[in-house]
């Protein structure tokens, strides 16, 4: 079949798929929302540079549950905390299934947790949380390999003696060490050129699925692979990554000590070995590649952006990177590494850091949720083979539940008495069933890595605070903090 027959088969088919979710419309009760075109729905209604504020703007006419097309495909988008917390806390069983998101259902070839249904999640789910929090708790556990690897970060910004610098990958390095050990049982020079490679690639990937040819491949993804343009270029990069997993499980396999299991590989390896009899494990080689390249991607570029944005509130803001460095300085002193420990003495710096996150507002989408049945929700019935964003954006910067959402303010998380104060619409790691499992990680690390880069360092740039722009630079699946030169002062 030649290439203009493809795409106008798949014209047809796609406007049998829209006269059927018509139907259907008629048939279910299902949220309201704007008139959808044929093939592409309401595709042309969104802001392609930040979707999620149009889908906001929706809200306010068609309510917190609303039915939007995107191309063919039908989401129901559920905005602010209420609804949010409805489905996926109230209504947890219902809301776990995790749409066939079409990026990574190629990159990882369906398999891993991140992707996976049914029992494959529950398992995967399971040893996971299990692995990591034995590794927190181990002899050698994350808080001393974030401490260690702190003052590797330490030592190279020192290096460069208050010169300005571009500090993206050298802390995408800092964070990814920390992931390398837990996955890999290592960590890698910060000059490595395989590991800068693969940071380059994770971030590419990033940058991918934030632009426009990354959001039309996953709404149109047998279109897109039939057309040229820059996925095939990503989707080879991206393979990059898996050579390197097979290179790293390979070299696993041939040390491997089932006594004395070194990270996450090693255990998913020796529980393979005790499964190899069961013809339904789950422990099998596809599931632990795609696994690791779920933590190695979301452990690495998530966590290291939420710190360069860190820098970059902190220099805008000097009066607040001071107060966090007197706090810092009266609790812990300039010669101790910080600990978890600290954390409940330095209500200021903790609130500052869950403001970062809030801000940013890293992944206002989440990951797509899916209906493997009909699912009953506040009246309505969001069918079978619908897709489901709760729309974090919306938690986080929802005006009923912030004093002043639309600024950066710490006050968010005191109470009258200056102590940290907890907010149930804090949610940057989404909630319920299919939160985030590396959580408890990602907190420890931006406490440690942040509250260390305050003992000792300064931060400003040469153009002074004004010059920079808390706005992301990149904002669709991800919200990306821009590059600046930056100033470390020793202090």
């Amino acid at each position: 079949m030649d290439f203009s027959a493809t795409v106008i088969l798949g014209g047809l088919i796609l406007a049998l798929l829209w006269l059927f979710s018509v139907k259907n419309r008629r048939k279910y009760r299902l949220p309201p929302g704007p008139f959808a075109l044929p093939l592409i729905g309401n595709l042309p209604q969104l802001d392609k540079n930040a979707p999620f504020k149009s889908i906001v703007k929706f809200s306010e006419t068609y309510g917190p549950v609303m039915t939007i097309n995107l191309g063919w495909q039908r989401i129901v988008f559920l905005v602010g905390y209420d609804a949010v917390k409805e489905a996926l806390v109230d209504q947890a069983d219902d809301f776990t299934g995790r749409g066939p998101f079409p990026f990574l259902m190629k990159l990882t070839k369906g398999y891993g947790l991140g992707i996976s249904n049914g029992e494959r999640w529950r398992q995967l789910r399971r040893f996971t949380l299990t692995t990591l929090r034995d590794f927190g708790m181990g002899r050698k556990g994350m808080e001393e390999w974030i401490q260690e690897e702190s003052r590797h970060l330490r030592a190279h910004i020192e290096s460069f003696k208050g010169k300005p610098f571009d500090p993206t990958f050298l802390i995408s390095c800092t964070v990814s060490n920390v992931i390398c050990c837990l996955v890999f049982g290592q960590r890698f020079g910060y000059e490595d050129k395989t590991f800068l490679q693969l940071l380059h690639i994770i971030s590419e990937i990033l940058k991918f699925l934030n632009s426009p040819i990354g959001q039309l491949y996953n709404i149109f993804p047998w279109l897109m692979e039939q057309l040229p343009g820059p996925q095939h270029a990503t989707f080879a990069k991206a393979e990059k990554l898996r050579e390197f997993i097979n290179m790293k499980i390979k070299e696993h396999k041939e040390t491997l000590d089932p006594s004395s299991p070194r990270d996450f590989i090693d255990c998913f390896l020796i529980r393979s070995n005790k499964e190899k009899d069961n013809p339904t494990t789950e422990f099998i080689h596809e599931n632990l590649v795609g696994t690791v390249l779920n933590l190695f991607m979301a452990g690495t570029e998530t966590t290291s952006s939420t710190i360069r944005y860190a820098l970059n509130v902190l220099i805008k803001y000097p009066n607040i990177q001071e107060k966090m460095q007197k706090e810092v300085d009266t609790v812990i002193g300039q010669s101790c590494s910080p600990s978890m420990e600290n954390r409940k003495s330095l209500p200021f710096s903790d609130a500052v850091i869950h403001e970062v996150q809030r801000f940013l507002d890293i992944v206002p989408f989440s990951l797509p949720h899916f209906a493997f049945q009909d699912i009953s929700f506040r009246g309505y019935t969001i069918p079978k083979d619908t897709f489901i964003m709760p729309l974090l954006h919306s938690v986080l910067k929802e005006e009923k539940q912030w004093a002043t959402p639309k600024s950066f303010n710490p006050q968010h998380f005191l109470d009258q008495n200056f102590n940290f104060k907890k907010n149930p619409a804090f949610l940057p790691f989404a909630a319920g069933k299919r939160s985030c499992v590396g959580e408890a990680l990602a907190r420890m690390e931006l406490f440690i890595f942040l509250v260390s880069l305050m003992q000792n360092f300064t931060f400003s740039c040469t153009e002074g605070p004004d010059s920079i722009n808390l706005t992301a630079e990149y904002s669709s699946f991800a919200n990306l903090p821009r590059v600046y030169q930056i100033i470390a002062t020793p202090r």
